[in-house]
């Protein structure tokens, strides 16, 4: 980023006569940022506009996209610092099988950050949906160094606030990222028949127990049963499988799309 005494004396050597190509090799500055200039001196900035960064910090004014979003950067989400002034990319993998969970989730992004583009970066099977911002941070003060299971992972007073007054959107962000909804099946004996039973359960599967217990607790408030379940590679596993708690959970998040 230039300051505004570059950008002057850079603009005077143009009104000189000098061209575009001549002042940009004498000055290391693009042509592109030059002719820039040109329209418009004053730089046009992302970094600001941060409603964490005002003299007395307010949410996000869209708290039912934050609470989701936030379900989705604690399952599959990262911030990592990038060069110059490009601030911290939020990144969010989305299976390529889930076209509907990559539109909701762009959505969700630009909702909590309208000033700020979303790109979608294709990986093998997945995509990264992606935002730069140089306040990503100061939205998930959960960023550190290393990676989440291996540091606490507590929600800020005003984060907290967010998840209980949006609590299902929260879980349906956790669900999106690091949950699925399947269909089991046993068998039973009746009136010496053996049967086929079929039945939808839930699982949420993260290697944080913080991020564990924010999913658990939550569902505890929404009056929704749980229970661990046997660790797997990949994690603990919370299953949801009582049929009361199922529909509940139907109702209001459903299979991903």
């Amino acid at each position: 980023m230039y300051d505004r005494e570059t950008r002057e004396r850079t603009l005077a050597l143009v009104a000189q006569g000098h061209s575009l190509n001549s002042v940009s090799m004498q000055t290391g500055i693009s042509r592109y940022a030059i002719r820039s200039w040109q329209t418009r001196i004053q730089p046009v900035s992302r970094t600001t506009h941060c409603v964490r960064c005002e003299p007395t910090p307010r949410p996000p004014e869209d708290a039912t996209a934050y609470a989701y979003l936030l379900g989705l950067y604690l399952g599959d989400g990262c911030l990592s610092k990038q060069p110059r002034q490009r601030g911290y990319a939020l990144r969010i993998a989305c299976a390529d099988a889930w076209p509907g969970l990559i539109g909701v989730c762009r959505d969700a992004i630009k909702a909590v950050r309208p000033m700020n583009s979303v790109c979608v970066i294709q990986r093998q099977g997945c995509v990264m949906v992606t935002s730069y911002s140089h306040h990503w941070p100061c939205l998930f003060p959960q960023h550190g160094p290393g990676k989440k299971h291996e540091r606490p992972i507590v929600l800020e007073p005003w984060q907290q606030q967010i998840v209980d007054a949006h609590p299902w959107e929260f879980v349906r962000g956790l669900i999106h990222s690091d949950g699925c909804r399947i269909i089991n099946w046993t068998t039973r004996t009746v009136g010496g028949e053996r049967k086929r039973y079929e039945y939808p359960r839930y699982f949420f599967t993260n290697t944080s127990t913080d991020i564990l217990r924010l999913c658990t607790d939550t569902l505890d408030k929404l009056g929704v049963d749980w229970k661990p379940c046997r660790q797997s590679r990949a994690g603990q596993n919370v299953s949801i499988a009582k049929r009361e708690s199922v529909a509940l959970m139907d109702r209001h998040i459903g299979p991903k799309y």
